[in-house]
């Protein structure tokens, strides 16, 4: 009976401890999982991909802990290119890997403020402070103790605009679509996907009520479009609490949530870290 009872025990133990990981998908605009063989420091190894620091967790419990101590979770932007090799190193080690090519539908939408296709000399000026600052925010580095890396959907409604569209405003192409477009209607609830702290707030000439929050090790996630914020700067989250509602400010065609997934400093398919 003891026997059972320590056996018990510790796989108990190595289903608390062990982490949920996103899922793999090596194409521009997904995530790369990585066993860092040939690393076997207690301490999380330090890794860099395109000059950005990369998530690195245990493996404890994990499919890969009989190949490595530590994994790296890396966002692969959606302009890499599959012709390339991709590099990441961690302590010294490189690790090349191969990413798969991916084609992303097209978009077209209509814009009726001109200035949100075509910004004046002003709004462009706006826009730059916005990125340096929204940029800053992705580029968040913190340590704290998780047990998963999956998020529960932060507003319920359909999705309206997928991840990667190649998109069109008033027929002239812009940049791939970063995020998550959620249709939940004017004022529908906005709720932390996974505990966080908010490390930005602001109202952006493009994105509107926009929020930021810092998961850890790289991994934010950003609310746009708010009718209203209901959090500040600083503020520590729970999975659940509220972030605010739904709303069409900043440059929409009507009420939806924008939600992006950054991970180090790189923009992915937020649906990669859903769990369901």
């Amino acid at each position: 009976m003891r026997l059972i009872s320590f056996i018990f025990t510790l796989l108990f133990s190595l289903s608390v401890t062990a982490l949920e990981l996103p899922q793999e998908s090596r194409v521009p605009g997904g995530i790369a999982l990585i066993p860092l063989t040939g690393l076997n420091s207690d301490a999380a190894p330090s890794a860099w991909y395109r000059g950005n620091r990369v998530m690195v967790l245990p493996t404890r419990g994990t499919l890969y802990e009989q190949q490595a101590p530590w994994i790296a979770v890396i966002g692969i932007p959606l302009s890499a290119k599959p012709s390339e090799q991709q590099l990441m190193k961690a302590d010294g080690k490189r690790f090349p890997f191969q990413i798969q090519n991916k084609e992303y539908k097209e978009q077209r939408l209509t814009v009726t403020n001109k200035r949100h296709v075509n910004p004046n000399k002003q709004d462009l000026a706006r826009y730059k402070r916005e990125k340096a600052e929204m940029v800053a925010a992705f580029n968040s580095w913190s340590t704290p103790q998780i047990s998963s890396v999956n998020f529960n959907l932060p507003a319920s409604g359909r999705f309206s605009s997928p991840f990667g569209l190649k998109r069109f405003f008033n027929d002239q192409p812009r940049n791939p679509h970063s995020g998550l477009d959620i249709a939940g209607g004017q004022g529908g609830a906005i709720n932390a996907p996974a505990p966080g702290k908010v490390v930005a707030v602001g109202e952006y000439f493009f994105n509107g009520n926009t929020v930021i929050v810092d998961h850890g090790y790289g991994l934010t996630t950003m609310y746009c479009h708010m009718s209203r914020i209901d959090v500040k700067t600083g503020d520590q989250l729970n999975t659940g609490e509220s972030i605010g509602a739904i709303g069409k400010t900043g440059r929409v065609t009507g009420p939806h949530l924008h939600w992006s997934v950054s991970l180090n400093n790189t923009r992915v398919d937020p649906l990669l870290f859903v769990k369901e």
